[in-house]
Formats: structure tokens, sequence, C-alpha cells
């Protein structure tokens, strides 16, 4: 058997035990994709961030321009109507921003000539005059007790006297009516609606309060309303 030299063993240990050698071309190909990676990331990124902000700039300019038709829809709408009666002419006020439904229902029907002749039905003198088609659904004795309370109850602004309204119960179109206050009437907070208030015609308000009325407070002799006109200004 041929005995191995030992330089020959030596260089053999060398080779076994030496770690083996990265070529250049494989470190520069491992670095180009971890560029291409970071690239990628950074791009996708870039991507869904710029389109989360253009997501919320069209949110945002779709609730500008909602907002924008929602104001200019309530000043293209009468902010104010004429009342006529056989006694003169009342202006009124309709508030739009705090009684928006109120106020529609109210446009809608003077555009129908609803509140063409209707008459004023219930008139009780230092509380309310107040016109529709049917009979109040309150009975007499509770308007009078409620009047006789009214001294003793907190008043808000929008239940002073002068205020137009519309009983809450009256849901309905053709039930819709109208009334207006000739005193603070905070005890109706909760049966009436009020969208609007007298500017002119206070004069003419309380002449209606002054014709004769039977027990059930129903004018002896008719009165109602001729027309009513809506205007955008004054």
């Amino acid at each position: 058997m041929a005995r191995i030299k030992p330089q020959a063993l030596l260089n053999q240990s060398k080779k076994k035990k030496g770690p083996s050698r990265i070529s250049i071309s494989t470190i520069v190909v491992c670095n180009l994709v971890v560029a291409v990676v970071v690239l990628s990331l950074v791009t996708t990124y870039r991507h869904w961030s710029q389109r989360s902000r253009n997501t919320l700039e069209t949110q945002s300019h779709k609730f500008e321009d909602t907002n924008a038709v929602s104001q200019q829809k309530n000043y293209d709408l009468p902010g104010y109507a004429d009342i006529s009666t056989p006694k003169g002419l009342i202006t009124v006020e309709l508030f739009k921003d705090a009684s928006p439904e109120a106020v529609d229902k109210f446009l809608d029907l003077c555009k129908n000539d609803h509140f063409k002749g209707m008459p004023f039905h219930r008139v009780i003198k230092n509380y309310l005059v107040q016109a529709g088609h049917s009979s109040s659904s309150i009975p007499v004795e509770e308007w009078t007790a409620k009047a006789k309370l009214r001294g003793r109850l907190d008043i808000s602004p929008k239940h002073e006297a002068f205020m137009l309204g519309t009983p809450k119960n009256k849901g309905n179109n053709k039930d819709f009516e109208l009334l207006i206050t000739t005193a603070p009437i905070p005890d109706l907070n909760d049966q009436l609606i009020v969208f609007g208030r007298v500017l002119k015609g206070e004069d003419v308000v309380q002449e209606i309060e002054e014709v004769d009325t039977d027990e059930h407070f129903q004018p002896k002799s008719q009165i109602g309303i001729i027309s009513i006109v809506l205007k955008r200004e004054l």
C-alpha cells in the first residue's frame, strides 16, 4: 500500500476545513433581489397611501357639495308668506332651518291652494287663533285649563306671542292646520310645531281674536284665510 506524503495530507486537510467562497456574481444578484423587493414595497406603500388620500379628499368634496346643495336649496325656498284675511294682511317669517319638514309641507300646500278659504274654527282670546277644516282634537276644557295655567309656566322664545305653528297630531296634508298664538303658550310644547313668526300684522291677528265666539270658541260669523302668497324677500 502506497504511503501518502505528509505534505499531501496537509493540503487535503486545508481543502476540507476551509470555508467555501461566495462568488462576486452571487453577491451582486442577492443585492439586486433585495433592492427590487424594497423598491416594490416602497412603491406599494406610496400607491395605497395616495389612494387613501384621494378617497378621503373625494369623500370630503362630496360632503361639501351635499352641504352646498342643501344650503342652496334652503336659500332658494321662500322665507316669507303673506296671509290675506278679511281683517287685513299678516306677514310671517318661516323658520326654514329650525323646522324644515313643517316649512316644506307648508310650502307645498300653499302651492296647491290648500289654505285658500280655510276658516278660523278656533278663536281663544289672549291665547290663539286656529285655522283648519276639521275640529280640534283637544277638548275645550283643556284649552281653558291650559290658558289659566299659562302664567305659571316657563316661556321659551319659540313659544312667545304671534308665533306660527301647526298641531303635531295633524300628520296628513289634508289635516294640516295653521295656528297663530296671541300670548306665550309653553304649555303646548308637546302638541305644537312652531315653524314661523308674525313680522307684520299683529293688529290683524288681534282683530281676528276679538270676533264673537260661542261656548266652543268657534266664531259665530265665518272668517278665514283668503289666500297665501309666498315670498323670498320682504
